[in-house]
């Protein structure tokens, strides 16, 4: 599934050639995604002017010149901007034509995804209005962790993927981020400790910042705007590894299911006793 380095990624990737053009119409060849694709998504917004394009967690939201587009690339999902020419390919669901003879193509295999015309303030949409804060922002820090921690028996890895704490720390960074704070994912969140709590935080921001440079993570379905991989999948410490060496210790990486995820840790360097 793509998490918030291959949305922002994406994001990135397309803003600029999508700011300031104007759609010339939207094909819809197939609208049974997550949530049906409207019926009248073309005639929402041909014509309508792309003023900016941003993320919330993992959304891409293209703003129009009235009303917003909102787009979630799902499990498989991925977005391409190309030459408005040849054929779609079997899984590109949704052509957004440009003026300018750009395409852009919403692909998405597993069709888990989503692409909807709103005309409120996205913020205040029911799929983001009860979000946490961005994982970059100073809002989420150690501080804030900790507070959010207290009282609270799950694990610290379910605690930083729940979204209406902290939106876009998926499973893979997640369990990146807890290696390297050197905090077991089964950890009860009410006990670590504040300074643990920092640690963690700085610790997911470090791994989300390299992993936006690296373009993301290629593990099976996501590619950026321009079909290349994202490559932090080379930086993985334990993610994916289970039984290799760790790279610190030697000791084998060890898996445990946590909130149904596979979570993938060394039982030395994250020691239960050591939050």
């Amino acid at each position: 599934m793509p998490e918030l380095p291959e949305v922002e990624t994406t994001k990135e990737g397309i803003k600029s050639h999508l700011e300031g053009q104007t759609i010339k119409e939207i094909i819809v060849r197939n609208s049974k995604l997550r949530i049906p694709v409207p019926d009248n998504l073309n005639q929402l917004c041909a014509g309508k002017k792309i003023i900016t394009v941003s993320r919330r967690a993992k959304y891409i939201l293209i703003e129009l010149s009235k009303g917003y587009l909102l787009i979630h690339l799902g499990m498989s999902g991925h977005l391409r901007i190309i030459a408005d020419k040849g054929t779609p390919e079997k899984h590109d669901h949704i052509l957004l034509k440009l003026a300018n003879e750009l395409v852009l193509r919403f692909c998405d295999p597993r069709r888990f995804g989503l692409f909807l015309y709103i005309s409120e303030n996205p913020c205040q949409h029911r799929l983001l209005r009860h979000l946490g804060p961005e994982p970059l922002c100073e809002e989420f820090n150690g501080h804030y962790l900790y507070q959010k921690a207290q009282n609270k028996n799950k694990p610290i890895k379910s605690l930083i993927m729940d979204h209406e704490i902290v939106v876009g720390v998926g499973n893979i960074y997640a369990a990146e981020s807890l290696f390297l704070a050197n905090i077991h994912p089964n950890t009860p969140a009410k006990m670590l400790s504040e300074q643990a709590c920092f640690t963690l935080t700085k610790q997911i921001k470090v791994v989300l910042k390299e992993a936006i440079l690296c373009g993301g993570t290629t593990l099976r379905d996501f590619y950026a705007f321009d079909g290349k991989p994202g490559y932090f999948s080379i930086s993985l410490k334990v993610y994916g590894r289970k039984n290799q060496p760790c790279m610190l210790c030697q000791h084998p990486i060890e898996s445990v299911v946590i909130s149904g995820r596979n979570s993938f840790f060394c039982p030395q360097c994250q020691n239960e006793t050591s939050s």
